[in-house]
């Protein structure tokens, strides 16, 4: 049995673009600029869908922000979809030590008597604005913690058609992405179309988000004791 022993296959937007044409029955000939002026605007606002729909772990990345004592707010990157785990370090001798902090809502940190109040921090407020921030409580006094490291999903890179760009998703989804977008094409220009290949992508789609998670087991256990101390 010969193969071919290469892992390259990543069509560029612009082949999955045809083949997402060919799949609601339009042929290539038939392809107008129109037509891939409304295909690159609905890949960019599939991609946006996505995001809205889970994780995307592909997209999933580490930011290191400095701590400066008494400055509890801190800026997001704009391209930042959600905050997953987040943790404080400090580092003292070459050593980092790092203590996780907790997710709280507006409501919740909006109840807290002294927002200014110093001290090792425990938790942070994700303000998701679109120039989003972080807030950290208790506010970094400058001796507990140095850094603050959060995992975060940010979005995914514009879908363009010049210059052969491919889309950034993985191997697979590539699947996933073609029929999707072959549905959202066919609403506009085949109607009968749209229905059946919007079932197919969804389809599609749950096959690639059940492989899109963490093999990782999860334990829950009570807190028995306090944990965070101001």
């Amino acid at each position: 049995m010969t193969t071919s022993g290469t892992y390259d296959f990543n069509p560029s937007l612009g082949k999955l673009v045809l083949y997402a044409f060919n799949l609601a029955g339009l042929r290539n000939t038939s392809l107008l600029v129109e037509h891939f002026q409304t295909a690159r605007m609905s890949a960019n606002l599939l991609l946006s869908r996505w995001a809205n729909q889970g994780v995307n772990l592909w997209a999933v990345d580490l930011v290191t922000v400095p701590l400066v004592q008494g400055t509890a707010t801190y800026s997001v990157a704009a391209n930042t979809v959600t905050v997953l785990d987040a943790y404080t370090a400090l580092v003292q001798n070459s050593t980092e030590t790092d203590r996780i902090i907790l997710p709280i809502s507006r409501t919740e940190y909006a109840s807290y008597p002294n927002k200014d109040q110093q001290g090792t921090v425990s938790s942070f407020w994700f303000d998701r604005l679109l120039a989003p921030t972080i807030t950290l409580w208790c506010v970094p006094d400058g001796t507990s913690a140095q850094y603050l490291k959060y995992y975060r999903v940010r979005q995914i890179q514009d879908a363009e058609m010049t210059n052969a760009n491919t889309v950034e998703i993985p191997y697979l989804w590539l699947e996933a992405f073609a029929y999707a977008l072959a549905a959202r094409l066919a609403i506009i220009w085949n109607p009968p179309m749209a229905t059946p290949l919007k079932a197919a992508a969804d389809e599609a789609y749950d096959i690639a988000a059940a492989q899109n998670i963490e093999q990782a087991n999860m334990y829950i256990a009570p807190q028995l004791s306090g944990y965070y101390r101001p």
